[in-house]
């Protein structure tokens, strides 16, 4: 089992920066792909990046690509969410989430454990 814990988020203008950190506990964390999800008011959680369990495969949403970047440590159990040049509709609650399936990453269902989310708010 792991637990996972977000931290990093705040109140940034636009074209600020800021990291997020999802932190894990259970030994198993260097088995599992680590994605990052967002949700805004009203809207459905939707896929940001995602980060294989050996960190040599990531991927996209076109929204962030070029802005954001993912990256873990093994050794801190920790992955990171550099987040560049934010933008007011980067406004959501920021979710990190462990799975074992790379096929279908972008899909919620497919993470088998989530942190409790950290707020991320970008002003004009």
């Amino acid at each position: 089992q792991v637990q996972l814990v977000e931290s990093g988020g705040g109140l940034v203008q636009a074209g600020g920066s800021l990291r997020l950190s999802c932190a894990a506990s259970g030994r198993a964390f260097s088995r599992y792909n680590i994605g990052w999800f967002r949700q805004a008011p009203g809207k459905e959680r939707e896929f940001v990046a995602v980060i294989s369990w050996s960190g040599g495969n990531t991927d996209y949403a076109d929204s962030v690509k070029g802005r954001f970047t993912i990256s873990r440590d093994n050794a801190k159990n920790t992955v990171y969410l550099q987040m560049n040049s934010l933008e007011p509709e980067d406004t959501a609650v920021y979710y990190c989430g462990a799975g074992t399936t790379w096929g279908r990453r972008r899909e919620p269902p497919r993470y088998d454990y989530w942190g409790q989310g950290t707020q991320v708010t970008v002003s004009p």
